[in-house]
């Protein structure tokens, strides 16, 4: 008689990793072998790094996925390696080459171009994304040879720097604001400058706050015992960092986690300048409590909550 397969019992993990995800690996895939590294229950990766990237890929754990939008709305920055006269399906190295053109363009004609993709712009989504149509991602329909018209999107270019030319390799420094296609932005300077391109290269540096030089890979990752492993997660409150603190009392805590409005204008509690997004904590432990917005006339409107007995 063959003995049962013993189900493997994950266990609860809160914090954020930040993991410098391989090449060829997608962002689904890395997650899923961090996550069995840390035999965790609840994971989640912010914001999808393409396959033929690499990177810095923040993963939450347990309590901090409920902070994981925080990260899709930040600003990322990347370093791209452009590949001009070569344009492709994909707009990257994996999609099938269309057009291959001379490349005779001078550093100077480049800085000219690279001044029009500064700023606010406009982009259009690549038909190689997972934008949804009718409930579809668009990749499928481009796999089934169906291409689908789509509206421009404002996106900002905070930064687009030129490190190094070498015909016909063209290495780039890019902050943006979400939502960015640096694929899109690749072909579309090829196209300014006459030739094309595609992405050799992309590489993620920052997300937000959050830096390459922190991260860790994989396999670094899996050749660690568990107590280094788990030392490397920083704490929930790691995606709130750049968000002004507030703390309350325990009596307000208590209120402020079931879930009500406060009103702080009478209470002894410091307050940050000006109005928007806080994180808050408890005073007398330095629990974080959740997130929160603070309004006009000291309303502190409670925004997520998290259970303070899981991230201790």
């Amino acid at each position: 008689m063959n003995n049962p397969v013993k189900k493997r019992i994950r266990v609860p993990v809160h914090g954020v990793l930040l993991l410098d995800k391989p090449v060829g690996l997608s962002s689904n895939d890395a997650l899923i072998k961090a996550k069995r590294l840390f035999n965790a229950q609840k994971a989640g990766h912010t914001g999808t790094l393409d396959p033929f990237a690499t990177g810095l890929l923040p993963l939450c754990f347990g309590e901090a996925t409920k902070f994981s939008q925080d990260l899709l709305e930040a600003d990322k920055t990347y370093q791209t390696v452009v590949h001009l006269g070569v344009s492709t399906t994909t707009g990257d190295t994996e999609g099938e080459a269309l057009e291959n053109l001379p490349v005779a363009v001078t550093e100077q004609q480049i800085q000219d171009v690279l001044m029009q993709f500064r700023g606010d712009i406009q982009q259009v989504p690549p038909m190689y994304s997972a934008l949804k149509r009718d409930g579809k991602p668009l990749y499928e329909y481009a796999r089934a040879g169906i291409t689908l018209d789509r509206a421009a999107r404002a996106v900002t270019i905070h930064l687009l720097e030129l490190v190094k030319y070498a015909a016909p390799f063209l290495t780039l420094n890019v902050r943006c604001s979400k939502g960015t296609y640096i694929r899109v932005l690749g072909e579309d300077i090829g196209k300014a400058l006459g030739c094309g391109a595609h992405l050799q290269a992309l590489r993620r540096t920052h997300v937000g706050h959050l830096v390459l030089e922190k991260s860790i890979t994989l396999d670094a990752l899996a050749e660690l015992d568990e107590a280094s492993r788990f030392s490397l997660l920083a704490p929930v409150d790691a995606l709130l960092s750049s968000f002004p603190k507030i703390e309350l009392t325990d009596e307000l805590a208590k209120r402020f986690l079931q879930g009500q409005r406060l009103a702080l204008g009478k209470e002894n509690t410091v307050l940050p300048s000006g109005i928007g997004r806080v994180r808050v904590y408890r005073q007398a432990d330095q629990q974080l409590l959740g997130s929160a917005q603070l309004q006009d006339y000291a309303i502190l409107a409670p925004e997520r909550l998290i259970c303070t007995s899981s991230a201790a």
